[in-house]
Formats: structure tokens, sequence, C-alpha cells
């Protein structure tokens, strides 16, 4: 039986693949509870620093939800609004605490466009498009997209794509701040790779909080967010010691001189 959702560990970094080609890598109910099994068992694997997540094939990243299972078993749109992660991937991304790397080799449609805006950091193959076709199939989003979308790009943006169904390209993904970097289809996974190696160096239970004080200041207004970072700052900043702050100075400025 074909494994839905492959994983390869190399150097600290793990590489999560939705392996459904033939389908458009479609988030099926028994991929969607492989995703889980597979993101639960990263976030407690300590070897993992930092996680890929991507497609199989060059088609798609993923179309979203399997719409012929939905069409065929009674019951099957609560996935949309799923609440346990083992049903909603994009909880379950968000449940890993280390870094995820969207690498999009396809089209991300619907379900896949909220799944893609689950994870951290967005590199896009320059074959890569993006839409939200929620309307058009008559599904109200429920895994994030009306609220994070508008966020990421800005609320007249966002009502474009979501108002229309249109499909955006690439490079203006990269354009409007939705996805981080454009790249060729071969240098997809090399990049991501890249990026993720830079994350794999820090301190992984620190990347941890910092992902977290992200998130959660993120989801909250400003002041709240403020008031979040200055509690945790606080509590955090006061446990280091100042021949800690040296040594990690030389350290930075060491790697610094090796940049570009």
């Amino acid at each position: 039986m074909t494994d839905l959702v492959l994983t390869e560990i190399a150097d600290g970094i793990a590489t999560v693949t939705l392996n459904r080609p033939e389908a458009m890598n479609a988030l099926s109910k028994a991929l969607r509870h492989r995703l889980y099994a597979v993101m639960t068992a990263l976030d407690a694997d300590e070897a993992v620093r930092a996680v890929i997540l991507t497609g199989a094939g060059t088609r798609a990243f993923t179309a979203g939800l399997d719409l012929k299972e939905l069409g065929a078993e009674e019951g099957a749109l609560g996935a949309a609004n799923a609440a346990g992660a083992d049903e909603n991937p994009v909880k379950a991304i968000e449940s890993c605490r280390k870094p995820v790397i969207g690498a999009i080799n396809g089209v991300a449609i619907t379900g896949g466009f909220e799944v893609a805006l689950a994870c951290d950091v967005l590199i896009a193959s320059s074959n890569a498009r993006f839409a939200d076709t929620h309307a058009r199939v008559g599904i109200v989003p429920g895994w994030g997209l009306s609220q994070k979308l508008s966020r990421i790009i800005g609320i007249s943006r966002a009502k474009e794509l979501s108002f229309t169904g249109n499909f955006l390209d690439a490079d203006t993904a990269e354009r409007w701040g939705l996805v981080n970097r454009v790249v060729a289809p071969q240098d997809l996974l090399p990049e991501a790779r890249r990026i993720a190696a830079d994350m794999a160096g820090i301190d992984p239970a620190f990347l941890a909080s910092y992902k977290q004080l992200i998130d959660e200041g993120y989801a909250a207004s400003m002041g709240e967010g403020l008031a979040i970072e200055h509690r945790l700052s606080s509590a955090a900043n006061s446990a280091v010691s100042p021949a800690e702050v040296e040594a990690r100075r030389a350290a930075v400025q060491a790697r610094g001189r090796t940049q570009n």
C-alpha cells in the first residue's frame, strides 16, 4: 500500500511529502490522519529541528479536500470544520512547535491554500499557483483562510481572490507578500533545505518559544501582542548570563563574516 505521506529526515531536517500525485495530493480522510501522525511524531523527535512540507509530483502542492470523497460519503463535509488535528490538517501543522517551511511545488487550491497558510514560511516554485475556490464550490472556509489571507496580503486583495476564485501566479504571490521567494522548480527543495538548515542552527527550545511568541502575538491586537512579548521577554532574558551573551555575540559575528 502506498504511504500517503512520505517522510525523509537528514541533518535535522524532515521533508514531508503529501503523496497522492494521481489525485493532485487531495486531502482525503486517510491522508489527513496520516499527516497528523507524521507531524506529531516529528514534533516529538528531538533529532528534527525544522520541517519542509511539499507535494508529490509537479502539478499540485495539494488541491484541498478530496471533492470525490465529499460527494460520496454522508457527513464527509464536516471535515471542513473539524476541530481535531487528526481531521484538520491545518491544526496538525500548527501543532508542530518546530518551524515548518512550505515548499509549494504546484497549485494550492482552497483547502490546499489553507494548508499552505499554516506553514511558517512559504517558498514557491515558479509554476506554483494559489486559488480560493470556496465560493465557487459553495463551502465556507473553516481552516482559517478567511481571516489569515487578509492579514497577510491585505483585505482588498484577499477579497479579490476569494470573490472571484481566480488563480494567483507565483510572481504576483511574491509581490503581494504571500510567499517569501520564488525559485525555479529544480531549486525549490534545495532552497527550502538551505533555509531549514539555517533555522536548524538555532537552539530548538528557544526557536519553539519564539515561534509561539510570534504566533500568539499575531492572533492578538498590537497592544496585546506587545504585552505578551514583554511578559515572556522579561522572564526569559533575566535567566541569561553576561557570559552567555558574550559567547553568542562572538558566534554571531563569526557567522556574519561568512554571509554576503
